[in-house]
């Protein structure tokens, strides 16, 4: 049963004190499901107060305890899997066996830093006299306000949680306002396993205000933000004029490159489950096939046809395979993109066009013959749109695959491992996949170059942005 969704602010589950209020919608119906807490100054500055003196105690608390909290925190996420899920699946529209391997994934990421931050050692570093230490030790870097979106409301969230706890901060969350049960139910799992009040804070409200306040506030000592690149230059802009740390995850448009020696079918099988999840709302979904000439009409009837197998419908039905999309923005998005891009001569191979008059539903969509002046082929589409080039060179698809500002993921297909060895450096991407799809793991690195972000928010790095390193020197008397 979806229930409204409040605060949480030291400890406690509470309204605005404002009182006021927004509308959640599911959006394969339209209709309204609840509605959710809108945090104001008053708000924020009681979760910054209790954050500090969270952080005050929590860093306190030794790493090995930590670790236990957190690892019951992941255990009870599992015992609710299916409950979050369906709560996802309602206000996110995504299938629900997509949103059961979130949750299960995101209970993964927890179990992954309770350990790590286990092992965040420092150093001793020889002296250059008798008598004399030099320490280099890791103490977490204070207050944390992370910024998360809407397309996947746990994954993304837990990831920065679980970073940042592990390492002894303090958290004040700003969750999607579009899907906000799912990530206070991740919330409710951490305070449920005995995390201490103020250590865990969550608010919602006008994104633009909570982060113009919470940035610049002298509480706050590091951001975190998943996003698109344009807000996140805006924050990176605020966090710098404020001498704050900062990890961006921002947009992608990554690239497939495959190769006339590549696996056809099981290039196609994995790229198409890769391009369409989520529908297509992915920031590291490939996006522009690049596919060799050699295989280009075969490799884009098997795409075409994966494309057209694909049943869409509500996530909670049985057999949908790819749901809506999150809002009517999105929607109004791609009809601009496919008009675009046929106006100025894209040919649409399936799809192009919204489905029903109920729900955000967009078809899976494969566009071919696009003209370099389309604008789908420079902005990030972020929806369930596959874009077709063909190549004929090596240096053809790595002048294509690097020509844009994005740099967050690539993928490539090839039976060649001199291609392989020669093609994982040469893209300007912070994960490259080839053959398989290997990304987002929890003990793997996520994160991206140039306009797609700095900072990685997997694996042993991605403990490192919540942790400072202190020398200290002392001689004996």
């Amino acid at each position: 049963m979806y229930q409204d969704v409040l605060l949480h602010i030291n400890g406690k589950w509470r309204a605005a004190l404002g009182g006021k209020t927004l509308p959640i919608l599911n959006p394969a119906t339209e209709e309204s499901i609840g509605t959710l807490a809108r945090a104001e100054t008053a708000d924020l500055d009681e979760a910054l107060a209790a954050a500090a003196k969270g952080f005050a105690a929590w860093r306190q608390v030794s790493a090995y305890e930590r670790s236990k909290i957190m690892r019951k925190a992941a255990e009870l996420v599992r015992e609710r899997r299916e409950a979050i899920a369906t709560l996802m699946t309602e206000e996110q529209g995504k299938p629900l066996a997509e949103a059961r391997l979130e949750v299960g994934v995101s209970a993964d990421v927890i179990d992954w830093f309770a350990e790590e931050g286990r092992r965040a050692y420092g150093r001793v570093i020889p002296a250059r006299a008798a008598g004399v230490y030099q320490l280099s030790v890791r103490e977490p870097v204070g207050v944390v306000a992370g910024f998360t979106p809407w397309n996947f409301p746990v994954s993304q969230a837990v990831r920065k949680v679980s970073a940042a706890l592990a390492a002894g901060c303090a958290f004040i969350l700003k969750g999607p306002e579009e899907t906000p049960a799912s990530c206070a139910a991740l919330v409710r799992a951490f305070v449920d396993a005995g995390l201490p009040d103020g250590v865990l804070n969550l608010v919602y409200g006008v994104p633009a205000e909570i982060s113009e306040y919470l940035i610049p506030h002298p509480v706050v000592r590091k951001i975190s933000f998943t996003g698109s690149t344009a807000v996140g230059k805006h924050l990176a802009a605020m966090a710098g004029a404020n001498m704050k740390r900062a990890t961006m995850e921002l947009g992608g448009h990554a690239p497939a490159i495959i190769f006339s020696d590549a696996d056809l079918d099981a290039a196609a099988k994995v790229l198409s489950g890769a391009k369409f999840r989520n529908a297509g709302q992915v920031c590291v979904a490939p996006t522009r096939f690049l596919v060799q000439d050699a295989v280009y009409e075969p490799f884009l009837e098997k795409f075409t046809a994966a494309a057209q197998a694909i049943k869409l419908g509500n996530g909670l039905d049985a057999g949908t395979t790819m749901g809506p999309l999150a809002n009517d923005r999105r929607v109004a998005a791609m009809e601009a993109f496919v008009g675009d891009a046929v106006q100025k001569g894209a040919v649409v191979k399936t799809g192009g066009k919204r489905s029903g008059n109920k729900g955000y539903f967009f078809e899976p969509t494969v566009l071919t013959e696009i003209p370099p002046e389309a604008r789908v082929l420079h902005e990030e589409p972020f929806g369930p749109l596959a874009l077709f080039l063909p190549f004929t060179r090596f240096e053809d698809a790595v002048a294509e695959a690097n020509r844009l500002p994005y740099g967050l993921a690539a993928y490539a297909y090839t039976g060649s491992a001199s291609t392989a060895a020669y093609l994982g450096p040469a893209i300007e991407s912070g994960m490259v996949s080839i053959n398989h799809q290997g990304l987002a793991l929890p003990e793997t690195p996520f994160g991206g170059v140039k306009d797609s972000g700095y900072g990685s928010e997997g694996g042993a790095e991605g403990l490192e942005p919540y942790l400072v390193t202190k020398f200290i020197t002392q001689a004996s008397l």
